[in-house]
């Protein structure tokens, strides 16, 4: 099965394949909880299997068995698959028992030697997360991207590319899978929720609260984190209205980061709606918007998409909120667009 928003990635991976073009390195990128593991399974399974993904053959059915997402409880330098021309390498348990941030380099040594035996048939090696490499184990790999062996392909996945060193990059063919919102996508997220919910919420606008990831919707709909979401995306709502509310912003207190993640996707379905000249189901966004420059709205995206940026360093992330809410809660009626203070100033 080929989900709806993998089709242009997995075309892409086909032609290849068809026209015997395929690299001896795959980089296979997006955001997280796209499906970037999925896709790579297809891809094996269409390498591996005579018919080409067929889900009944002893290939399909051996590949069918593998769990290497699984948490181990030993630690491990990499996974062989139930197919034996098939490895994986991922972070592992380290020694106090938690799994290690880093894919260390003694692993990847592992995998190049494995992978370096000679092969009559296809070998596959894939590294996932390849951008949880540190230093010296993206150096160890290098070598064997930089010599290619015969009949050897290595799948390397990737949540940010720009992540990994350009040494890294140059020698792989890179295929990217794109966040989605189209029809097709939201029709088969609606069908694999839980049918007591179904009811209850629009796919489209799931798809927009997850960012265009269906596996994030689905996830978020585990817990209380879509009806968290919804309250953020409401309060924002009524502080561009009434500027006033943003006096009263407690509910963000702990949760900045989702908030300004919050706002991003806000700004951006108001930018779209006020580029396009079409109404959204909202009708409090269709208010902000209505009211608001174009221009202010590309501005503020882009201190919101910095501010986001900056939460991986020791930024006071709800004084840079703060900032960012007074000009959201002025929004609809600029005269001039203020500085907001990013670096320096927290």
């Amino acid at each position: 099965m080929i989900f709806p928003w993998h089709k242009s990635a997995y075309s892409k991976l086909k032609k290849m394949i068809d026209q015997n073009h395929l690299p001896h390195a795959l980089l296979i990128t997006g955001v997280e909880k796209i499906g970037k593991f999925e896709l790579t399974q297809k891809l094996i399974q269409t390498l591996l299997c005579e018919e080409q993904s067929c889900g009944q053959c002893e290939v399909c059915l051996t590949l069918k068995k593998d769990n290497p997402r699984e948490v181990l409880e030993h630690s491990a330098l990499i996974r062989r698959s139930h197919y034996p021309n098939l490895i994986f390498c991922r972070s592992e348990l380290n020694d106090s028992g938690t799994i290690s941030k880093d894919i260390r380099v003694d692993q990847v040594r592992a995998f190049c030697e494995s992978l370096g035996k000679t092969a009559d048939a296809l070998q596959i090696g894939v590294i996932f997360y390849a951008d949880q490499m540190n230093a010296n184990a993206a150096n160890s790999l290098l070598k064997t991207l930089e010599e290619p062996r015969r009949n050897t392909l290595i799948i390397l996945l990737a949540h940010n590319a720009n992540s990994l060193p350009a040494t890294i990059l140059s020698r792989c063919q890179s295929v990217h899978i794109n966040p989605t919102y189209d029809q097709e996508s939201a029709s088969w997220l609606s069908q694999n929720i839980d049918k007591e919910v179904r009811a209850d919420f629009d796919a489209l606008q799931l798809l927009e609260g997850a960012h265009g990831v269906p596996f994030k919707a689905i996830k978020d709909l585990e817990g209380d984190y879509f009806f968290q979401y919804q309250s953020w995306q409401n309060l924002l709502l009524e502080i561009a209205i009434n500027p006033t509310r943003v006096n009263e912003t407690e509910l963000f207190d702990g949760n900045e980061l989702q908030v300004l993640s919050c706002l991003q996707q806000l700004l951006t379905e108001g930018i779209k709606l006020k580029v396009l000249k079409y109404d959204s189901a909202n009708l409090e966004l269709n208010k902000v918007i209505e009211k608001t420059s174009q221009r202010y709205l590309f501005k503020l995206l882009d201190d919101t998409s910095r501010a986001i940026a900056l939460s991986k360093t020791t930024v006071n992330m709800k004084l840079l909120l703060d900032n960012v809410l007074i000009v959201w809660s002025h929004i609809t009626h600029l005269k001039h667009y203020p500085t907001i203070t990013h670096t320096q100033e927290f």
